[in-house]
């Protein structure tokens, strides 16, 4: 935000606001009726996104919980990699996720009809219909396709004598001429539906649709724009048509003449176009704020402290008026219990790699092509392609050979940021996962749904050495389990092993490593049906669940017997024996290959011992209970 540009609170805005309350129009947009029960421009984006996420998988929408992070997660990767929608927060997102869902007019009106149909008016609403009624609002604009505030306005009509009433004028993009007439005659209130409401014949929606503003609409907003300030709430500046008639007005001589007022939660978080119309504006010479406030309901709960109302209008709006957020509550004074009352099964990563070796190209590859090439010369190094480029952990030496014929060349290191860059994320997953099985009786089992560790058996011939160590190694995770680590499946002789399925990700701006314990059953190709596909697939595919010729895991029965009588005790001595296992190093690093900085770039992690703990954070007699 440009320095030049104040802020005020929305308090001081009600106090300026309430000696002329006539002379400044309001522009609402969507965030205005997001306490309506009317889902904001946002929410629509990521139902629109959310089918289209589906079509595209083949997922029954009734599997997704938009509301998960982990599905949002997924889901923003899935368009950043698809490239089928603007990236986020783009003006014209919400226009080509509308269209591509519903293509037909028709469809897309009667998706806002449902959308708006349950709205109930808020806090806001009342206010400033109860502003209208009373004569202290002339102009409200809005994108809006719901009727709350001209509905609302004509109940507050309704309280006062016929001569003291003002109902409002309303005019939507099929009835312009309606709003010139009330412009021209000065015959207030007007309320102006930019877009339509969800009952016109006409609404905007589409990128073709909101490129241009309605002509009559348009000379409507220009023309008062000369003649009021103006106060947007809720409104996020994505239609460039708006956006671009109200730029315009800052061209005549007197644009905005009682000043020009944004409200939002944060200066910060307005759009690139906003903040340049305001920019513009300001240097235009006109009284410019920007009005730091969350909520529409707490602006108007400002307004009705400065502007006097007539007593049936108080009364209808200090009857609805929601209650207030901060009560007074009688606070907890018993000590809480010290000792965790939930153990995680996640370890703390101290550090983690921030660098990789950056290795350019002669020709672009993906990353399951680089690893071909890696692994046709042997080579184990950790690789990801970004580009052109690839980053990589392991032996330079090793690395330049198995890439020669792409034209591979060292060049220095590369920045990893695997909160932002998803390849990077894969990269350091990648590398902790080898990292955790070297010089452990583990096996490293890289898949797309999820890596996972699996504890080594016996094989035949090995060194008698290596198998009293790898006993050695076991006897606690073992004693854990009370059972054999490895084995087979009885009745049916699939090879089993007890292993933990990996996770790295960040909570709290903190790295973690996940690990959660399964039994992987090594069901022979020749038994299996094909895989199903989807999401459920993935997960089982990380967890060992495979599908026999019948349908069903051929191993499920087993499994489920093989788990069962493992209660809290047993799992809490699990967690200690794999947490023990996956932490036991020298110095409390470890290191995918053990390489020197001369010979590669390495990757090294250090990670706690101690597992995740969570804390009650107040008292209960719950606490106290001895059976």
């Amino acid at each position: 935000m440009t320095q030049s540009i104040p802020t005020m609170t929305s308090r001081a805005f009600a106090t300026a606001l309430a000696l002329r309350p006539n002379l400044v129009s309001w522009f609402l947009g969507a965030g205005a009726s997001a306490a309506s029960n009317i889902p904001t421009g946002y929410a629509m984006i990521r139902d629109f996104k959310t089918k289209i996420f589906c079509a595209q998988n083949d997922i029954p929408r009734r599997e997704i919980d938009a509301g998960d992070q982990v599905w949002v997660d997924r889901m923003n990767d899935f368009f950043r990699r698809t490239s089928m929608l603007p990236p986020d927060g783009h003006p014209n997102e919400y226009a080509a996720a509308f269209e591509m869902v519903y293509p037909q007019e028709r469809h897309r009106r009667q998706y806002i009809e449902d959308a708006v149909k349950n709205g109930v008016p808020c806090f806001g609403h009342k206010v400033l219909s109860a502003l209208m009624a009373a004569g202290k609002v002339n102009c409200v604009f809005t994108t809006n396709f719901d009727t709350l505030i001209e509905d609302t306005a004509l109940s507050a009509n309704g309280l006062l004598q016929v001569v003291d009433q003002k109902r409002p004028t309303v005019a939507a993009i099929d009835s312009g001429e309606r709003a010139m007439l009330c412009l021209k005659e000065s015959s207030w209130p007007l309320v102006a539906k930019l877009h339509g409401d969800y009952r016109s014949m006409r609404i905007k929606n589409t990128g073709s649709e909101l490129e241009t503003q309605d002509e009559t609409m348009r000379h409507v907003l220009v023309e008062a724009s000369q003649r009021f300030g103006m106060v947007f709430v809720g409104y996020s500046g994505r239609d460039e048509s708006v956006m671009e008639a109200l730029t315009s007005v800052l061209k005549e001589k007197t644009p905005f003449p009682n000043g020009l007022y944004w409200v939002t939660s944060s200066a910060s978080k307005l759009l690139p176009a906003v903040t340049e119309f305001l920019t513009i504006a300001h240097h235009a010479g006109v009284d410019v704020a920007v009005v730091e406030c969350s909520t529409f309901d707490e602006v108007a709960a400002d307004l009705i402290k400065e502007i006097d109302l007539p007593a049936p209008l108080f009364n209808m709006v200090t009857q609805g008026r929601p209650t207030p957020r901060l009560v007074p509550v009688e606070l907890p004074s018993n000590t809480t219990r010290q000792y965790p009352m939930l153990r995680f099964s996640a370890l703390l990563i101290e550090s983690m790699p921030r660098v990789a070796r950056r290795v350019t190209l002669a020709q672009p590859l993906t990353t399951p092509m680089a690893r071909g090439l890696l692994r046709e010369q042997h080579c184990k190094a950790v690789v990801a392609s970004y580009g052109r480029e690839l980053a990589v952990f392991g032996r330079d030496e090793e690395v330049m050979a198995a890439l020669v014929s792409v034209g591979g060349q060292l060049a220095g290191t590369v920045d990893l940021n695997p909160k932002q860059d998803s390849w990077a994320l894969g990269l350091l997953y990648d590398a902790l996962t080898k990292a955790l099985s070297r010089h452990r009786p583990l096996i490293p089992r890289y898949k797309r749904s999820g890596h996972s560790l699996l504890v080594a058996g016996p094989r035949e011939g090995e060194d008698q050495e290596w198998a009293r160590k790898r006993a050695q190694d076991l006897a606690r995770l073992r004693a854990a389990y009370e059972a054999n680590l490895t084995g087979q499946v009885q009745k049916l002789g699939f090879p089993f092993h007890e292993g933990v399925y990996l996770k790295l990700e960040q909570i709290e701006d903190r790295w973690w490593c996940g690990f959660e314990p399964y039994t992987f059953v090594d069901v022979p190709r020749e038994q299996l049906d094909q895989a199903p596909t989807g999401e459920a697939a993935s997960v089982q595919e990380a967890l060992g669940v495979q599908y026999g010729r019948r349908g069903g895991d051929p191993a499920g029965d087993w499994r489920r017997e093989h788990w069962a009588t493992k209660y809290n005790k047993h799992w809490a001595a699990i967690i200690d024996a794999w947490a023990a296992m996956l932490t036991s190093t020298r110095d409390g690093t470890v290191r995918a290959f053990g390489i020197d900085d001369q010979a590669g770039v390495d990757a090294s992690f250090t990670i706690s011992t101690q597992t995740g703990w969570s804390r009650p954070g107040h008292h209960h007699t719950y606490f106290e209970r001895t059976k």
